[in-house]
Parts: C-alpha cells; sequence; structure tokens
C-alpha cells in the first residue's frame, strides 16, 4: 500500500508508509513524514538556497542497513524539486516542503548543509565551532568547554547560538555578515581554537585523528570551509535513538540537558512550547549579524 499526499500543488506517492525506520520506538516513515512536516517552518529559513546533502538510509536505520550520501540530483527525481545547477551538476537546495518530502521519501533521515549560499558561495553567513564529544565521555565536559567557548566568544563581542549535534557533540553558529571568505573567516575559528586549547589542554586537543584525542573534546574550527557541511537545525540523526540536531539556550545547557532529550518524538511539542531558538540564524538573522572588523583589527595588531 502507498499514500499519497498533496504538497505545494504537487503529488507525491509514498512508497512503503508502515515501514518502520527507528525499530526501537516503531517510527514509521509515516511518523516521519509527519514529523518534518511539523519542523518544517523551522527548519526551511535555514537550509534555503544552500546545497543540499542528504544521508539515504532507504530500510532505516540499524545494524547492517546501507548509508548512501547523495550531493546530486537522482535522475528519476522530479522535474519540480528546488535545484540549481552547480560546477556542472543539478543539485538539490531544500527550500520548500514538497522537496523535503520528496526526499524523506527517497530514503533521506539526515539533512546537511553547508555554511553558505548558493548564491554568496564561499562567503560563509556564520562562523561555525563543532565540539566532538567522544562516545564515552561525559557530555558535562562537552558543555563544560561551550560555556568556556561563550566567554570567550562574549569577551570578543560575538553573540552565539549552539545546537545540538543529535550526538554527542554541540555546535556554536555565530551569525555574521556574509561578506568576509572562508579564508579569512578560519583565520578567527583558528584563533580562537588555538585559544581554547592553550586555556583548557586538559580538556580540549585539535587533534583530527580520532585515536589520537584520547578522552579530550575535539574542537573541531577546520569545519568551517567551502563544500563541508553540518547536519542542519531539527535534522534527526539516523541512529537507533531518533535523536534530532536541537537549538537550546545556553541557560539549559547549564541546567543539565542531554542530546537524547531530543528526539522525533520530543521536538515538535519542544517548539510549539517554546518556538525556535535558531532564529537568529534564519528568520531573524537581519537583526543579529555580526560585522567581524574589530576582530580582525585585533588580530592583524597582534600578529595572528
Amino acid at each position: 500500500m502507498a499514500d499519497i499526499i498533496f504538497i505545494q500543488g504537487q503529488e507525491i506517492v509514498i512508497k512503503d508508509p508502515n515501514r518502520v525506520l527507528w525499530p526501537k520506538y516503531g517510527i514509521t516513515k509515516r511518523d516521519y513524514l509527519d514529523y518534518l512536516l511539523k519542523v518544517s517552518p523551522y527548519m526551511l529559513p535555514y537550509t534555503r538556497d544552500r546545497l543540499l546533502m542528504v544521508w539515504l538510509f532507504p530500510q532505516g536505520v540499524g545494524e547492517g542497513m546501507a548509508k548512501i550520501e547523495k550531493r546530486s540530483v537522482p535522475p528519476a527525481a522530479p522535474a519540480w524539486i528546488s535545484q540549481v545547477f552547480y560546477k556542472e551538476k543539478f543539485r538539490i537546495l531544500l527550500n520548500d516542503e514538497a522537496t523535503l518530502m520528496w526526499a524523506a521519501n527517497y530514503g533521506a533521515l539526515e539533512f546537511h548543509v553547508p555554511m553558505d549560499q548558493h548564491h554568496q558561495s564561499h562567503f560563509p553567513t556564520e562562523l561555525i565551532f563543532d565540539l566532538d564529544g567522544p562516545d564515552n565521555l561525559s557530555f558535562d565536559l562537552v558543555v563544560e568547554v561551550a560555556i568556556k567557548l561563550k566567554q570567550l566568544l562574549d569577551s570578543l563581542h560575538l553573540y552565539s547560538v549552539v545546537k545540538t549535534s543529535g550526538g554527542t557533540g554541540l555546535h556554536i553558529h555565530v551569525p555574521i555578515e556574509p561578506i568576509y571568505s572562508f579564508e579569512e573567516t578560519r583565520r578567527i575559528n583558528r584563533f580562537v581554537a588555538q585559544y581554547m586549547k592553550e586555556q583548557n589542554e586538559r580538556l580540549v586537543t585539535l587533534e583530527r585523528v580520532v585515536e589520537k584525542r584520547g578522552s579530550k573534546i575535539y574542537f573541531d574550527y577546520l569545519q568551517l570551509w567551502a563544500g563541508r557541511t553540518l547536519r542542519a537545525p531539527y535534522s534527526v540523526r539516523a541512529n537507533e535513538r531518533a535523536t534530532v540536531a536541537v537549538p537550546v539556550t545556553w541557560e539549559e545547557l547549564q541546567q543539565g540537558i542531554h542530546p537524547d532529550d531530543f528526539t522525533i518524538l520530543t521536538v515538535p511539542a519542544r517548539l510549539k512550547s517554546v518556538g525556535d531558538y535558531f532564529a537568529p540564524l534564519s528568520t531573524q538573522k537581519a537583526a543579529y549579524v555580526q560585522n567581524l572588523k574589530p576582530i580582525f583589527a585585533f588580530l592583524d595588531s597582534n600578529a595572528l
């Protein structure tokens, strides 16, 4: 049996809607599509005009299930999906609900987007700091590093927003004017990362090789680069717990939340209750963009 849905004037045939995608909770494809429709008003303002990368899990999550990375528009895709011709390929743009539903029906369980929009390629819309904690490490230590990072950013007069990665990490976003290249913004990222490591040797490493990190938090400042992506806000993570990459407040972090608190089953109610904490990066960004000239002046004056 198949379901037929009509979204923004487009007909989409939902294949195998009762297939269980997350066995632990009995979450079906129909449940998943319903979740995406509920969060789409909050996800799409951020993903709009960004070249999409998806992870396909056609059979759902679980041991032995195949993961397929997809960036270009597949030949069988309908002509109406949002797309753009970029570097000799048609790329998907997650700009509307119909494209979101098509991608989910196609098997996309994770949605990843870059830090720049395709029409302003190579000029990121934010600084990004990716804190990645080992699975066997207490999440409290990741939070401790994130709070120290916020204090540093505050001292630089940089407003920041934090979201869970859906796993054991945190993503810290700093909204900026998209007038600085990736090379320029990485200069700031490198300075911040090196300072954090020097001040927190017990907790922080810049080592990219996982086996060499030990029990430290990997402070990934290199993710801010052309073509690299992060999980979009409100995207589900393809793990057995059905966790979601969710924007949170700094106060919530200090009060002791955990990434496993935020799943397909809990996030829609949370959005109804508290709203979108990622708005400073999307619908309200005009009020939050920051100029980096004072930071560059500081780096130049100190030959950093």
